[in-house]
């Protein structure tokens, strides 16, 4: 019974994995898209700091409990896109990495 619990178990496990695994790849995708607007926005509108400031409030406004889109945060994605856009190679796997761990090696403190 003991090894039928284990199995179980190491299936539970590997199931909460794998949809960490998978929202992680989400969020990313979101936070490149974000950035990619931004700098954007930025070439083509001329958008400047009060925008991305004014942004983070309108985010967190229509998203009350949701963290993540401070303006701090907002400018991280921006860098993040920046940093990995133009190597084709690279910019996939970036994706796949966590985003914490993304961060201290893109933004130290």
């Amino acid at each position: 019974m003991k090894t039928g619990l284990k199995e179980i178990k190491e299936r539970i496990h590997k199931a909460q994995y794998d949809a960490l695994k998978s929202v992680n790849r989400e969020l990313i995708s979101l936070y490149w898209d974000i950035g990619k607007s931004i700098v954007a926005k930025q070439e083509k509108l001329g958008w400047g700091k009060s925008i991305v400031e004014t942004l983070a409030r309108d985010l967190q406004k229509e998203f009350p409990g949701i963290q993540g889109f401070s303006s701090a945060n907002l400018w991280r994605m921006r860098n993040f896109y920046i940093t990995y856009q133009e190597n084709e190679k690279l910019a996939p796997l970036v994706r796949e990495i966590s985003w914490t761990v993304r961060c201290s090696f893109t933004f130290p403190p």
